[in-house]
């Protein structure tokens, strides 16, 4: 049996008491939302904080609410479940939804959060294993190592990000409140990543993240996104992509392809909206478009032996469920999730 090792709980009821202990404890502090990745990770011995500081009974930081001009804000502590049930979140965001209805199974979705998964550590299969089995292998770049078990040779850690809902939201367009650190800060979600597996985030580790704010889509907005994975529930992605179509009645305006569990940050297609802009939905045009950009993420998306899963396989699969999931989107449907 793994326990949990010894460390001290404390439950603010307030962002700024979060923040207060986060500077006040500093790297001996972590926070925890839901728990269901840092409570793994501790008793794995890949985290070790002296400091827990439960966000549980911060209310502020719970709930969706609908702004006038038509976008969403999300508390960091709404559960995944909430958000995949929400209606509107489901009607103005249908990929972020049908993203956060995929991840893990529906225990873990009632007590993961919106702002864990954006937050999410990196994953690798050399470092996400128990201290025993990663002192026998000598550690890793990540923790505790100077070798990548990934890249013979590498000096960068190229564990990769997993979180099923950051590409959604890159596509959307959102952005991300902090507080802490200075004060509080706005943030692009686009500006957060940094390619780098140890910490692939913009911001230090004491900033606590407390909204996600959705804007407005364009009135012809659909979504999906699409996820590889073994098995039908509980697994982290082998691949995802998050589709956004802007149409004007049948005919594309605009469009974005984003890719997670590649390398330490999601992927933005480069060439989509030039690729289907134009083409009418429902029509061979449109089919073909999609088909070219599933070659365009085949080319641009280079699965490597970071996570488990073949990645010859993995990216094999990438022009398979790009182009099936962008026809969801233009179908109105989804999420893709099986072959």
């Amino acid at each position: 049996m793994l326990r949990l090792p010894k460390f001290r709980l404390e439950e603010p009821t307030e962002i700024a008491g979060v923040t207060a202990l986060l500077e006040e404890h500093g790297e001996k502090a972590m926070v925890v939302a839901g728990g269901t990745d840092l409570l793994p990770n501790m008793k794995h011995g890949l985290f070790e904080p002296e400091v827990v500081v439960s966000l549980a009974q911060v209310a502020d930081l719970k709930g969706v609410t609908e702004t006038p001009d038509g976008g969403l804000r999300i508390g960091a502590m709404t559960t995944l479940a909430d958000m995949a049930a929400c209606d509107a979140v489901i009607a103005r965001a249908p990929a972020l939804a049908q993203a956060a209805s995929l991840i893990a199974g529906p225990q873990l979705r009632t007590m993961g959060t919106a702002g864990g998964n954006v937050m999410l550590d990196t994953r690798c299969q050399w470092y996400n294993q128990t201290h025993f089995w990663r002192k026998s292998l000598g550690y890793c770049l990540k923790k505790d190592g100077t070798v990548c078990h990934v890249v013979a040779g590498g000096r960068k850690c190229v564990a990769a990000a997993s979180n099923d809902t950051a590409p959604t939201l890159m596509s959307l367009g959102a952005d991300l409140e902090f507080a802490g650190e200075g004060g509080a800060q706005t943030l692009k979600i686009d500006d957060l990543w940094k390619a780098d597996g140890i910490w692939n985030k913009g911001v230090g580790r004491g900033a606590l993240l407390t909204h996600i704010n959705v804007p407005a889509q364009a009135p012809g907005h659909r979504g999906a996104y699409g996820k590889l994975r073994d098995r039908g529930s509980i697994d982290y992605p082998l691949f995802g992509c998050a589709i956004r179509l802007d149409l004007d009645g049948d005919a594309v305006t605009d469009a974005d392809v984003v890719c997670i569990a590649l390398v330490a940050r999601p992927l933005r297609v480069k060439g989509v909206a030039d690729a289907l802009v134009g083409k009418k939905i429902g029509t061979a045009g449109f089919e073909q478009a999609a088909a070219a950009v599933g070659d365009l993420a085949h080319r641009q998306a280079k699965p490597m032996d970071n996570i488990p899963g073949d990645a010859t396989y993995r990216r094999e699969m990438v022009p398979v469920y790009v182009r099936r999931t962008i026809l969801a989107a233009a179908a109105g449907t989804g999420p893709v999730h099986h072959i």
